[in-house]
This record gives structure tokens, C-alpha cells and sequence, in this order.
């Protein structure tokens, strides 16, 4: 269903296709493992195939960002479609995610 990619301190997860209350669970798992190894400084969501968004995945993406708050590392997303970002500016969560246009433009910002 997804994929982890690791580069030096920060690790990429692609969702495939749907998060929601199907595979929330299993999704939240996989990005609270991620957040919690000490290798990762940083956790990138790669939302470039997510083609739907429900109530469920957004809570999973919420409580992974109170976890990376808590542990003081870093929580962003990329490559989120313009319906998806709907859903993202319709519950405000945009002004509490970073959000970049790609994997390369978040790299960008790494020191």
C-alpha cells in the first residue's frame, strides 16, 4: 500500500490511491514506527497518488504531526493534488501542515 523511502535523516512515505477509514489505521502505524525511529529527523508524506482524502486518513496525518511536535522533529507533506488541498484549506490544516509542491522543493529546505 505504501512505500518508505529513506534518505539521511529524513524518511519518505508514498500512499497509494486512498487513505481512509479502510486503511487509516495500518497508515498510522507505519508513519508513528517512522516518526518514532531515532535514524529520522524528518518524515515527508509524498501525496503525489493520493486521489482521495476521508475524515479518517486527515486524523492519522493530525495525530502523526502532534507526535512529531512532541518529539520535536520534523512533519511535512508534498505533492498534495488540488483536491486534496481542498480538503486541507476547507479544515484550516493547511495553516498547521507544511506543505511543499514536491520531495525536491522540501530537500530544499533541509540544512
Amino acid at each position: 500500500m505504501q512505500s518508505v523511502l529513506v534518505r539521511p535523516q529524513t524518511a519518505i512515505i508514498r500512499p497509494q490511491e486512498y487513505l481512509n477509514a479502510a486503511n487509516a489505521s495500518e497508515f498510522q502505524n507505519q508513519l508513528t514506527c517512522a516518526m518514532a525511529s531515532e535514524q529520522n529527523a524528518a518524515l515527508l508524506i509524498d501525496m503525489s497518488t493520493v486521489e482521495s482524502l476521508d475524515s479518517a486518513g486527515l486524523m492519522a496525518l493530525v495525530a502523526t504531526l502532534r507526535l512529531a511536535q512532541k518529539l520535536n522533529k520534523r512533519f511535512a507533506l508534498c505533492a498534495v493534488s488540488a483536491p486534496i488541498r481542498i480538503v486541507f484549506e476547507l479544515t484550516q490544516l493547511d495553516r498547521v501542515f507544511e506543505i511543499f509542491d514536491s520531495a525536491a522543493a522540501f530537500e530544499l529546505t533541509i540544512a
